[in-house]
């Protein structure tokens, strides 16, 4: 009997395509794994009607449409701040726990024509704001890998999801680290596209300026057909960039002989866990035994990373979030003295801890008075990591380093220290402060008990060298027996 849940994206959708399996019969497979894992709590919903529905109507369109169709009878996951049409978008928020989209993301609609079936939508920290996935109203989603411990966050559920075979691949977002943290404690592969390069249309903002939709997969080569089909320019977003999608697939293979990788000092000096330095190490020499030259390099301005991403971040979030009122859409107070009160216990019960916490922060900080202070002085250190790394990549053809300072951590563990969560993100906020492209690859050394990623980095829009990069420290993995 064929085991469905192995086979990748390609395999899966060219074997549907070639009638060996149905539509129907991917989805099923993957909506009955989805129900036998639910003590993972990865889906906020799963929609097995529309899925099998949706399925059906795929099995019945003829061969010559279906052959254009790059994900034809593939299930996929998406984040739950991630619109579809017809279904609830909560953002993993009381507040919006009944609200139901009239329309579809561009990235959705991309999906559903190149053939795909929407399984369902994912837990995430609640708005996105987390690092653990914690702090969800849907309430907590674990690591496949060992119950106890986090999946990562905020795309936590997709990560999970993915990690235990529920779903094949999933979309999930990047604001600060929000793919690669996940997918480093899950073991997937998880992609942040550079800043423009995918539409932002129908994700709910939660700083616009930073967040990217981006696709977590078991493989390399399943993120890169997944970009091709969700990449491209979208007029409903003024920050789409109109540039071609290269075929990222059909790119993957080539010498590495010659490339530069940067290994930034800073992320591998110190701070890191036994298991995360030694898994980095491996990766280096990996690369060395590639032909590509390792170079240190330094970015001065990187111990602010985090302090410029919680200043500009809240800031944004604090704006964003002021239409959630109880006036136009989601959660209302039931009962009130007048509008005032009604705006204020409003959004008393529909926001959680961290949600005001950031609220509250990001006022703060655009308050009269303290603007220049915080988020104007904020805006400027960003320029200058910014001009670090541009400075970096006049060395190099790409950064890499750890994903997260350590493997997956205990629930629990971090949730009421807001700043060590905080600095969860210590490696990954950089290429969001800047707008690159950055993967986190699985990368198992000798002993691993729980995943550990490995983090690239890359110049704007070269997603398709990261990516080459990115296959060929995968396939060295699993030739060494390690993967």
């Amino acid at each position: 009997m064929m085991d469905i849940g192995r086979l990748s994206l390609s395999e899966l959708s060219g074997k549907a395509l070639a009638g060996e399996i149905s539509a129907e019969e991917a989805a099923r497979w993957f909506l009955t794994r989805a129900h036998e894992q639910q003590q993972i709590n990865a889906f906020i919903k799963l929609d097995d009607e529309g899925a099998l529905a949706r399925a059906r109507t795929l099995d019945s369109i003829d061969t010559e449409a279906r052959a254009s169709m790059r994900l034809f009878g593939v299930p996929i996951a998406i984040k739950d701040n991630i619109c579809v049409a017809g279904e609830t978008t909560t953002c993993g928020s009381r507040i919006l726990q009944h609200f139901v989209s009239p329309y579809n993301a561009t990235v959705v609609e991309k999906l559903i024509s190149a053939g795909a079936v929407i399984l369902g939508k994912t837990n995430l920290d609640e708005f996105a704001m987390g690092s653990s996935t914690e702090t969800s109203f849907f309430g907590i989603t674990r690591n496949p890998h060992d119950l106890d411990r986090s999946p990562g966050g905020s795309s936590g559920g997709s990560t999970a999801a993915v990690a235990a075979g529920c779903a094949p691949c999933a979309l999930g977002t990047d604001t600060g680290g929000s793919i690669r943290q996940p997918a480093s404690f899950c073991g997937v592969v998880g992609l942040k596209p550079t800043y423009g390069r995918v539409s932002r249309y129908g994700l709910v903002a939660f700083a616009p300026s930073f967040d990217q939709i981006g696709p977590i997969t078991r493989n390399v080569r399943d993120a890169a057909l997944m970009l091709e089909v969700i990449a491209g320019h979208d007029p409903r977003d003024s920050t789409s960039v109109n540039r071609p999608v290269p075929e990222f697939s059909k790119l993957l293979d080539g010498d590495l002989s010659g490339l530069k990788v940067g290994v930034i000092k800073e992320h591998v000096e110190g701070g890191l866990t036994p298991l995360v330095a030694k898994t980095v190490q491996d990766a280096m020499l990996a690369l060395e035994r590639l032909g590509v030259e390792i170079i240190p390099v330094s970015l001065p301005h990187l111990n602010y990373a985090v302090a410029v991403y919680y200043i500009l971040g809240t800031g944004e979030t604090s704006s964003n979030l002021l239409r959630y009122d109880g006036v136009r859409y989601g959660h209302r107070a039931s009962s009130y003295s007048d509008l005032v009160d009604m705006y204020r216990k409003t959004r008393r019960e529909g926001f959680g801890q961290e949600v005001k916490r950031r609220i509250i922060l990001g006022t703060f900080v655009l308050s009269t008075g303290y603007y220049e202070a915080y988020y104007l002085k904020a805006q400027r250190v960003r320029t200058l990591i910014i001009q670090d790394l541009r400075t970096a990549f006049e060395r190099v053809d790409m950064l890499m380093g750890p994903t997260s300072p350590q493997e997956a951590f205990k629930i629990g563990e971090k949730i009421e220290d807001p700043l060590t969560m905080y600095l969860s993100d210590i490696f990954t906020i950089p290429a969001n402060l800047a707008g690159l492209p950055a993967i986190s690859i699985p990368y198992n050394s000798e002993g691993n008990a729980l995943p550990v990623g490995v983090q690239l980095i890359a110049r704007s829009f070269d997603e398709a060298g990261m990516l080459r990069v990115a296959r060929a420290l995968e396939s060295d993995n699993s030739q060494t027996g390690k993967e």
